[in-house]
């Protein structure tokens, strides 16, 4: 797993038992910078607003938790915690940061949104700060990263695996242990799946994210920033989105349905109906909750198989971020609380809590959580996506291309080069094309 200085770390379940208590008190970076900043913790006095757009239920009470323990140790720094909702925050967000008024001093940003808002002058750089000393994964924290200065930090991080039924595996005469690592594995295994088993092999989502491994697989990405040149289209990207829609032709995946193929994917599988899919952690928990499908010991969880290029798959998640109008005084009291609220032992607590990926490196040790520990190797290989203002743009385009190729049965070419004009007039007009 990538991280941000020299070396690696893997996720390893500890035997020691994570407790709220060691939440900021064993004198780790977030806790050292956050109390040197000014001298002593005590001396910050603020009152911060944090848009919070996670689960306000299932989610939101863990890290009132964190704030509890936060305020023991700075008694003088009020957060007003609000749960938002996600799909209203992006332009709630842009609409007060733009008029100057009621934009929260910090936010739950998705990983796209942050260099949109950095470009936008709407955040806060953190460099310097003590929000930044803390040990994080390289890939999520590269999201953070706008013409060289950093304006937040991983708060939670994931990626696609190539999820799998072990029980169905034994009954094709499979190795559940041994999940297949390429796509002519997954043909393979396929096979043996509908044969032995008369289950089908595994469900394609046509949504353009989860296409994202097959372009990656041949190397190919959606724009070449560095060059600022388009390259959805390009022959490697329609050899990978070849290598998706044949697997539909030829029955290794079942062909996605036209209405609600996400929803219509995860019921197959859960049913043990089909037995893989690429999908992410977010879907750990109600997958092995599920009556139907025998509980977290019969899920595998394996890195996205490889192309002809090798493996790769996109990096998500959200990230602490800060406005940019306010005080100094009163952003470094936004430092301190993300720099406690992403330590490894808070991030390790919420792990534990809520199975999420931590952006921070060294809570991978300290994490109990086994649906965590699933995705050590499928983390290994994800990679950053496009880092740009524009970054959040790219994926209608691509679901359009999506459906047009699994779907319909369009030619990937075609559809590629439609999605790299759409690019063009809507997204980066001053990218050039291939």
């Amino acid at each position: 797993m990538r991280r941000s200085t020299a070396g690696t770390t893997g996720i390893a379940v500890a035997a020691l038992a994570l407790t709220l208590a060691a939440c900021g008190s064993d004198g780790g970076d977030s806790d050292t910078s956050s109390s040197d900043a000014d001298g002593a913790s005590g001396d910050l006095s603020a009152e911060l607003t944090w848009w919070d757009t996670s689960d306000a239920t299932n989610e939101a009470p863990a890290y009132d938790e964190l704030i509890k323990k936060f305020n023991e140790e700075y008694p003088d720094v009020t957060i007003d915690h609000e749960t938002v909702p996600f799909d209203q925050t992006q332009n709630k967000f842009k609409t007060a940061a733009e008029s100057g008024s009621g934009a929260p001093d910090i936010l739950r940003a998705e990983v796209a949104w942050t260099p949109e808002f950095a470009s936008l002058g709407y955040l806060y750089a953190l460099d310097g700060t003590a929000a930044l000393e803390n040990d994080f994964l390289e890939t999520p924290l590269s999201s953070n990263v706008y013409e060289g200065k950093t304006y937040g930090v991983p708060q939670v991080t994931d990626t696609l695996g190539l999820m799998y039924n072990k029980a169905l595996f034994e009954e094709a005469g499979l190795d559940p242990e041994a999940p297949p690592t390429t796509w002519d594995e997954v043909r393979e295994a396929a096979e043996a799946l509908k044969s032995e088993a008369g289950v089908d092999g595994i469900y394609l989502n046509s949504g353009g994210y989860f296409l994202l491994p097959f372009l990656y697989g041949e190397g190919a990405d959606l724009v070449d920033s560095e060059a600022q040149e388009i390259t959805v289209n390009s022959p490697e990207a329609a050899a990978g989105i070849d290598v998706a829609a044949s697997m539909v032709k030829d029955g290794t995946a079942v062909k996605p349905t036209a209405n609600d193929p996400y929803g219509t994917m995860m019921t197959l599988f859960k049913e043990q109906k089909v037995a893989m899919i690429i999908n992410g952690p977010w879907e750990v928990a109600g997958i092995s909750d599920d009556p139907n499908f025998g509980g977290i010991e019969n899920l595998g969880v394996a890195p996205v198989p490889a192309g002809s290029a090798g493996q790769g798959a996109p990096v998500g998640g959200h990230n602490y971020v800060v406005y940019s109008g306010m005080d100094d005084e009163k952003a470094e009291a936004a430092a301190a609380f993300i720099a406690f609220m992403s330590s490894a032992e808070s991030e390790a607590f919420i792990a534990d809590e809520l199975g999420l990926l931590p952006g921070n490196a060294d809570s991978y040790d300290m994490v109990t959580n086994e649906r965590v520990a699933l995705w050590a190797d499928a983390m290994e290989v994800a990679q950053p996506r496009p880092w740009i203002p524009e970054g959040g743009q790219f994926f209608a385009a691509l679901d359009t291309m999506a459906t047009e190729v699994l779907i319909q049965g369009k030619p990937a070419q075609g559809a590629l080069d439609k999605a790299a004009d759409t690019y063009k007039s809507d997204v980066v007009p001053d990218y050039s094309l291939r």
